[in-house]
């Protein structure tokens, strides 16, 4: 007979859980948010033995503490009925930090395993954990997988079968000789049914609650999780259900639940984890150097100088095959429409608008590719925590909480989830703050702005040109976090400190760190393919119509026309070009249509290689437009206004329209600001 089962994942942020739940799910992915709100869940289903399995993974979280988004909801969802079992996918490499969350899944009663996973790091760090002693203790299946070399995963879902709505623990054996059982004068013998036994005094309480709420709110599931909950003082569940029981729980007792969680997971290290000690030696050592009061910040900044490096040097060289494919592309599909006799009209649309348009943003993959294949290496090797960890004491000293860096760096990549990641803090207004400087970080999008400006103008020094956008993006973002904390008369004094795993370092998983890459890649060719592809259609038409229809010469154009509106509020920057204003302009849509832009605005098709560049550099030279002009224009492009879809996110995490509205402005007046400050003080200098 044939089952529906509804399994949910849950566990702490890079325990391997979504590597887990991908390994089953495969192709049959879907990525949704939870109504009402842009936490973003993924459910996925497959078929075994006849039964039908519906995967939900739920977000990272620590506990089941309602403090931030992620917690509420993930706690929200196992909580309700729907939920067959939970699979914890716990890290064995980390094996202590991972079980403070078994212990509160296991608290709440519900059908439980844990899967055990990064098995294979384990054994690579010479350590053994016991696997018929650890179930023991805990009293719920454990079952040792391997996400990434896909090892266990039968046995783990046909655990799942057979503990489907199976409540209660299996046989629990906390120490060999049950000395704490004998110890206690507590009425009930819990030892030999609960895995978490409490001292006696606040067994005592738990007690008197859990009487309390059954003789006012009847049968409750799980009711020594919510007596728990009521002594911790949890917020969520006391509005839930009230109780007057002022007496017992007079203040929150949550930090000794918390102390005596920790004693259990010290008994349960000692009693399964072998040779402990090799586990955190080499990372000890490496992190001396890396996290280093003083030198951890330069050794960040060397890093990211030698991933511009390999950008540029690796980049460019698959950059120039590609310009060569759009070239002979573009010419075989003009030559094939003047062949059948297409409108000249419709065949500079399609090759001077579409093809030009796309193709320039195209040529940059290569090096989007390498940059993204970089920052997976460092994420999964378990350093990018440590740049959070380094930069804690300056995000402390501008306002902001140490974590408050964490949507910064995903920042690098793309401001939509780092700022959807902004979430994770506690404080509303250290939030908002967040989510204010996070687009002034340095995104994947104007990299092909960089790499084409900079190869213009600065050639050989190209690559420091680019690498100081992405450390003046990191100035900035502090430098107005500091300036937004010095206005907000209702900051938080008691800003939280940074609170974040150091995970072990580890070898970077080649199949993880190929499918992030490739998974950005293919957000890039989406986006090429419709935004992109949209906006240089437009950029077409208004740079070859006006009221008068199609003209011959650019300048007379709609395009025209704006530019030179817009190009004299430039001018103190060094920007009054027309066609740079309208490249800027249609920026604001995609931050890489600039570059598609300033393709069809000059004119040149392969704009990217080295003859498309010195025509581009020939044609601006004439106006007197210097290296001095190309910086501050970089400048400009790193600061000024948001994509609209960072701008649509803005809207969608504050709940506020107005903030959206405020970072158009505000950001537009800072690139002003800087950029014309870049070149009036260089042109003391430089002229």
């Amino acid at each position: 007979m044939s089952e529906d089962i509804h399994v949910a994942f849950i566990g702490n942020p890079n325990c391997g859980k979504t590597t887990l739940f991908n390994a089953y799910t495969g192709a049959h992915l879907k990525v949704a948010n939870w109504p009402g709100v842009t936490v973003e869940k993924k459910e996925g289903a497959l078929k075994y033995h006849n039964n039908h399995y519906k995967l939900v993974d739920l977000p990272g979280i620590y506990s089941l503490t309602s403090y931030t988004m992620e917690e509420k909801l993930s706690r929200q969802y196992i909580l309700e009925d729907e939920v067959d079992i939970i699979v914890d996918v716990v890290d064995a490499s980390s094996l202590e930090r991972n079980l403070y969350l078994a212990l509160q899944l296991i608290e709440l009663g519900k059908p439980l395993i844990i899967a055990l996973n990064m098995m294979d790091v384990v054994e690579e760090r010479g350590m053994d954990i016991d696997l018929h002693r650890l179930p023991e203790m805990l009293g719920v299946p454990v079952i040792p997988v391997s996400a990434r070399k896909k090892r266990g995963l039968e046995i783990l879902l046909h655990a799942v079968a057979h503990h489907n709505r199976r409540h209660g623990m299996d046989k629990i054996e906390h120490q060999h000789k049950n000395e704490r059982e004998k110890k206690s004068s507590h009425q009930h013998r819990h030892h030999r049914n609960i895995v978490v036994v409490y001292d006696d005094w606040l067994e005592d309480k738990i007690d008197i609650v859990e009487t309390a709420l059954k003789e006012k709110y009847g049968p409750i599931n799980n009711l020594r999780w919510y007596a728990l909950k009521v002594l911790a003082h949890d917020e969520e569940i006391m509005n839930k259900y009230p109780l007057d029981i002022a007496t017992v729980a007079e203040k929150s007792y949550e930090k000794e639940i918390i102390k005596q969680k920790y004693d259990f997971i010290e008994e349960v290290i000692e009693e399964v984890l072998v040779h402990k000690d090799k586990e955190s030696k080499n990372t000890d050592k490496i992190d001396t150097i890396l996290t280093h009061r003083y030198w951890g910040i330069p050794i960040f900044l060397l890093i990211m100088a030698f991933i511009f490096f390999l950008t540029f040097t690796i980049g460019d060289f698959f950059q120039d095959w590609i310009v060569l494919g759009i070239d002979k592309v573009s010419d075989i599909i003009k030559n094939f429409l003047t062949y059948i006799n297409v409108s000249p009209v419709l065949t500079s649309l399609l090759v001077d608008g579409a093809i030009t348009g796309v193709g320039s943003i195209l040529s940059f993959l290569p090096n989007i590719f390498i940059l993204f294949l970089a920052l997976a290496v460092l994420e999964d090797s378990g350093y990018m925590s440590r740049v959070a960890y380094v930069m804690d004491g300056i995000m402390g000293k501008v306002g902001l909480s140490g974590r408050a860096f964490i949507p910064l760096l995903l920042g690098f990549g793309c401001s939509v989830p780092a700022i959807m990641a902004s979430r994770a803090l506690e404080n509303p207004r250290d939030r908002l703050k967040t989510i204010l400087i996070t687009p002034f970080m340095s995104c994947s999008a104007r990299l092909p702005i960089y790499i084409l400006i900079a190869g213009m103008f600065f050639g050989d020094n190209a690559m420091y040109a680019a690498f100081s956008m992405y450390v003046l993006g990191i100035v900035v973002a502090i430098a107005l976090a500091l300036i937004f904390s010095r206005i907000d008369k209702n900051k938080n004094k008691n800003t939280n400190t940074l609170l974040i795993e150091l995970p072990e370092y580890k070898s970077p998983n080649a199949a993880s760190i190929f499918i992030y890459a490739w998974e950005k890649v293919k957000s890039y060719l989406s986006k090429a393919g419709t935004t992109i592809f949209v906006a240089s259609l437009l950029i077409w038409f208004i740079l070859h119509f006006n009221m008068s229809g199609m003209v011959s010469d650019i300048g007379q154009s709609f395009g025209g026309f704006i530019g030179r509106v817009i190009a004299p509020i430039l001018a103190p920057a060094g920007l009054d070009v027309w066609q740079i204003a309208v490249a800027l302009l249609s920026g604001v849509a995609a931050k890489e249509v600039v570059v598609s832009s300033m393709s069809i605005l000059y004119g040149v098709s392969d704009i990217s290689s080295q003859m498309g560049m010195t025509n581009v550099v020939s044609k601006l030279s004439q106006i007197g437009f210097s290296q001095l002009n190309a910086y501050a224009l970089m400048v400009f492009c790193l600061l000024y206004t948001p994509c609209v879809a960072t701008l649509v996110t803005i809207r969608k995490e504050t709940g506020r329209a107005r903030w959206a509205l405020f970072s158009v402005f505000f950001q537009l007046f800072v690139a002003w600001v800087a950029a014309t400050i870049v070149y009036q003080v260089g042109s003391i200098f430089f002229r």
